[in-house]
Order: C-alpha cells, then structure tokens, then sequence
C-alpha cells in the first residue's frame, strides 16, 4: 500500500545520499547474497507452481509466511543494522529480512532476481488525520491496541474527506535508483518499480474516523449517511488511481508480489489485453477490497454498505481477491457477484465445510491458519499440524488452496517456532500433491 489514508505522510525530499564505506559494504555484501539466492532455479519452479495455483490449476498448497513480529526474530545478529544514513538503513531492513526469511521460513518464497528501487510517489492522503489514543504491552512492537476519537458525526463532517493529489518526486527516485546503481551494478541488476498491488479498503479507515460501535448502530439508524461516507471514500480512492494512471506509476503485479491478504499473484491471465510494458493500467493488475468489521453483518447489509460499492473499484482490475479476517461462510453468494474474482480468504473463523461445499474448484481458498498457537506458553506442532491437516482432509479433491501464516502479533520471542510451522505447512502442502481440484473449464 502507497501510504494510510487516514494518516500524514510528508512528501520525500530530494537529499544527497552518502554513504560511509561501512555503510557500503554492507549493502553490497546482502546485495551478493540476495544474488546467490535468486540465482537458484528453485524460484522457476515455485513460480510455476504459484501461476498454476492462481489460474486454478493447482498442483498442491502453496504456503508463505508474512506480517511477521520482526523485532522478535533476530537470531545470532542476523537482522542487526550497521547503516546508519536513514535511506540505508531502510534498504538494508528489506535486505536482511528477505534473506533472513528465506533462510528459516522461506516456504514457497521467491527472491526476485533484481533489486527493487521504489519510484518516490507521494499522495496527500484523504484529509483526515486519524486521532488516536494508543497503549503498548511491548514497545518494541509495532501492534497496539487504539482508541479512536469520533471525527465523523453527521453529513457536513464527509467533507473532511478530501480528494488527495499524486506526486512522483522524480529527482527523488532518480538519486536512489543512482545511489543503488552505484552499489549494486556488478552484482544484481536494480529496477525501478511503481505502485504495485494496492490495499483497498473503505471501512478499515471509516471506523477510525467513524468509531466502530457508532457506525454499526448508525447502518441501521442513519443508513444513508453511511452509504454517502463510503461513497465519498470509494472516490477517493478512484482519484487516486486516476492520477497513478495518468502520471505512468503503476507496475505489474503478476510475480512475487502480495495480493489482498493472500499470496503472490502469478497468473497466465495477467496483464491484460493490449498491454503495453511501457504504460501499465489497472486491468493489466489484481484488485483486492474486504470489509473486516462486517463479520457478523448480515449478507444483505455486507452488499448494500460495502461490496456494492467495492464493485466500482473491483470491475477497473484484471483479477480480483477479496477479504481478510471476516468470516465469509455465509456469504458465498456476494463473492460470486464480484465478475473477476480469482481468490478469497478464508479465514480462522469461517465454516470450512460451507466453504468447500459452496465453492468448489471455482476459485483459489487463501487459507489463515490462526497466529496464536505461537502466543501460547508452549508451541504445539501436533496442533499445527492437525489444523492444516483438517483443511487438506475437507477439501481433498475439491479446492484450490494456499496456506497463508500472517497477523502474528508474536511468537514469544521465540521465532524457531515459526520456522518450525513453515517446515511442517512445506510438509504437509507436499504430501497433499496431486489431491488438487481438477482444471478446465468446469472448475471455473
């Protein structure tokens, strides 16, 4: 995601990038790794089997691991920074942790076989700062618990949300992507990327403007309110990727790149038709929306205040991939009204016997294991497995799936754990090989 709506992020600024030779040659050692690592024909293979997965032709799960407790996983200084200059230190992050990744949990992982220069956009946001009050159990962790000041009462407080400008900071771009170059051009090639896959989702930011408790009893009290609220942040959104087309800063996302709340998105179905590699637009790209809050509002309130609206932002994709945390069991219907759909979570909460029954092979299952096995006082790998186990046995023969561990708040400071989980989700996704749903023009 570009940035938070509901936040202030300031516009880059164009600062001359020195580096010490420390600084240097750390960069450059990761980079040599980082090559090692792509180099391996391994990622081919797993590329393979994502695209299979995505165009429901699955071989087996695919499992991947993300939104990780980074400040617990540091093992034998692995993920210790030496840089120093603010620019470094952040490349240097995304550096150690890919490798860090792809050393104990890497399970279908793929290490791009270049280096990522993001291009500097800056958008002013949608107008509103959230106000928040926040409290910590760990202050190393960025997951905390929030309580959100009410900005949103009434008709005349939906013109706080304003329509955001688009700004590609080019000078900006161009002194990392030369910074970079300078570093990397004898080790691994470096590529200028835009604005990839996008997190879109209304009512995650309605509620902190909103408050949660207020918008539910205010769905059925002031429902036309509601409808002009969520209305008024679907254009926002749309200004928004008007202007990324406009200005030439999207760039595929049929690779190693995260789609909805799932896994990567390689298809065959992607870009779309008359793409042009030099001006990549929407339908070239996946969409994703959900609509978390709604989980126990009924399938006829879900349509009429949010995915009726979400379909005006869905129907600019290529492909499509719906849902995160909401349980969606009962309403299988809604996601069949979503014309491009190719995935769907379905989380920790959903009946995986409504699910399979109503789905079938039609799209991909992104399966959420539940994080809180590794919050407990002793991690259990019987238990791990018996979960994963249970969906393999529910859907064999029926489903395309993928084994998605995300949301982990913690692992206890003990991130063996999660790599434990990863070796025994690799296990079972390869012993479950061949139990895919059948292909071809009835599984769709």
């Amino acid at each position: 995601m570009l940035h938070d709506p509901s936040s202030y992020t300031p516009p880059p600024l164009p600062t001359e990038l020195k580096l010490t030779p420390r600084e240097k040659e750390a960069l450059k050692r990761l980079a040599e790794e980082t090559g090692r690592i792509a180099a391996d024909p391994v990622h081919r293979e797993k590329a393979e089997l994502w695209r299979r997965l995505n165009d429901l032709d699955s071989v087996r799960p695919m499992v991947w691991i993300n939104e990780i407790p980074w400040h617990e996983m540091n093992v034998d200084d692995e993920l210790t920074l030496v840089c120093e200059n603010a620019w470094a230190r952040e490349l240097e992050t995304r550096l150690r942790r890919n490798i860090y990744q792809w050393r104990h949990m890497r399970g279908d992982m793929i290490v791009s076989d270049y280096i990522e220069c993001p291009l500097a956009i800056h958008s002013t946001d949608f107008g509103i700062i959230e106000d928040v009050q926040v409290a910590r159990t760990d202050e190393a962790s960025d997951i905390v618990s929030r309580h959100f000041n009410i900005q949103i009462r009434d008709f005349e407080d939906l013109e706080k949300i304003r329509m955001p400008v688009v700004t590609h900071h080019q000078e900006v771009t161009e002194l990392g992507f030369e910074t970079m170059q300078g570093l990397f051009r004898d080790i691994m090639p470096v590529r200028k990327v835009g604005q990839t896959h996008i997190w879109f989702t209304p009512w995650d930011y309605l509620i902190r403007w909103w408050g949660l408790e207020e918008a539910m009893i205010d769905l059925v009290m002031r429902p036309e309110l509601v409808n002009a609220a969520v209305e008024r942040m679907v254009d926002a959104w749309m200004v928004e990727l008007d202007q990324f087309v406009e200005q030439n800063l999207l760039a595929l996302d049929c690779n190693n790149t995260r789609i909805g709340s799932g896994g990567y998105g390689y298809t065959q179905d992607l870009p779309g038709e008359d793409y042009d590699p030099a001006w990549v637009r929407p339908h070239d790209m996946w969409g994703c929306s959900n609509a978390q809050i709604f989980s126990e509002v009924s399938p006829e309130m879900h349509w009429e205040f949010a995915m009726r609206h979400d379909l005006r932002w869905l129907e600019r994709w290529g492909l499509t991939y719906y849902g995160c945390c909401e349980p969606l069991h009962n309403k299988l219907d809604l996601l069949r009204r979503i014309p491009n759909l190719r995935k769907f979570s379905v989380s920790y909460w959903n009946d995986l016997d409504k699910v399979v029954a109503g789905v079938g092979g039609d799209y991909v299952l992104s399966w959420k294991p539940t994080p809180a096995i590794f919050a407990e006082d002793t991690f259990n790998p019987a238990k791990a497995r018996e979960d994963l186990e249970r969906l393999v046995r529910k859907a064999h023969g029926a489903c395309h799936l993928e084994f998605i561990m995300k949301d982990i708040s913690t692992v206890r400071y003990k991130p063996q754990n999660l790599w434990k989980w990863a070796e025994i989700a690799m296990d079972v996704a390869q012993r479950s090989e061949g139990s895919a749903a059948p292909s071809g023009p009835g599984a769709r």
